[in-house]
């Protein structure tokens, strides 16, 4: 497992992981637009250039289109100089598309000095780790809403996994058993992993805590406790007000160290964290969940 002093000396650069947020950027490449699990939260029907939540793209890109963004946003002299992470972070997510691999292959043969990132619902992750470890992915976000199978039920809607749907708390053991695989082996292989849990009040607030403790025994070095936002099936939930998060992540501080300058970025954010460049492409529809 990589140690903490290597941990510091990696995450130089990355804004979403201790990184100068306010000097260094990321660029998020919208190329894994299916999903294997239904999120209550989720949803990717919408689009506006001014919307900033996960799951969001205005246009769909194959690898190939990909990689020619990332030269034309690297040859720019504004923005080039600030961009220090290539990210894949849906709308889908990421291991339940091939191009996701073909993508950081790409990138990696062509910017081997910018940082690879991903992040993941983590469901295929523990069969996914030693490619994405073959690729140098450096740093790993793992989305892990809940220890308990029936928490997890109240959540998600079904997992699809290796062709069957699986729902309610079945579905739901499977997939946290696979995230917190996914998570010691990666963070054994000397990834940077940050794990984001979604505070929904009244379903999982109970879990944060343990969530936390859990995942820094794993190897995790950060936690990213985001506030819900209301849609889908959650859309009559109220969410945590901005104090009412602080106080979790406070509590949460002695545990595991916080993440609080998460903006909840679009699968094709551009730019400083909270400063992204405008998207001037029409939405693109994406494929239904299974």
């Amino acid at each position: 497992m990589a140690t903490s002093c290597d941990q510091l000396k990696k995450m130089q650069g990355h804004p979403c992981f201790g990184g100068n947020h306010h000097k260094n950027g990321r660029m998020h490449l919208a190329v894994a637009p299916r999903c294997n699990i239904k999120c209550g939260y989720c949803s990717r029907k919408h689009d506006c250039a001014n919307e900033s939540r996960p799951g969001v793209t205005s246009r769909l890109l194959t690898p190939d289109e990909a990689i020619v963004k990332v030269r034309e946003v690297m040859a720019s002299p504004v923005v080039g100089p600030i961009i220090k992470v290539i990210g894949i972070a849906g709308p889908g997510d990421p291991l339940a598309n091939e191009e996701t691999f073909e993508t950081f292959r790409l990138v990696g043969e062509e910017f081997p000095h910018l940082i690879k990132c991903m992040s993941t619902n983590g469901l295929l992750l523990p069969e996914s780790i030693d490619r994405l470890h073959d690729l140098g992915l450096h740093s790993l976000t793992v989305t892990l809403n809940a220890l308990d199978p029936a928490v997890g039920s109240r959540i998600y809607g079904h997992i699809l996994y290796h062709g069957t749907v699986y729902r309610g708390a079945e579905g739901a053991r499977i997939l946290i058993e696979n995230q917190l695989e996914g998570i010691r082996r990666a963070a054994g292989l000397g990834m940077t992993v940050k794990v984001n849990t979604v505070l929904i009040p009244g379903i999982n607030d109970g879990q944060v805590s343990d969530i936390g403790r859990t995942v820094k025994a794993l190897g995790a070095f950060v936690m990213n406790i985001m506030p819900l936002i209301p849609q889908a099936e959650l859309a009559h939930v109220v969410p945590p007000t901005p104090e009412e998060l602080d106080v979790v992540r406070r509590a949460n501080e002695a545990a595991i160290g916080q993440f609080k300058h998460c903006r909840q970025c679009r699968a094709d954010a551009v730019g400083l964290i909270g400063a992204e460049l405008t998207v001037g492409e029409s939405a693109c529809a994406l494929p239904p969940a299974p």
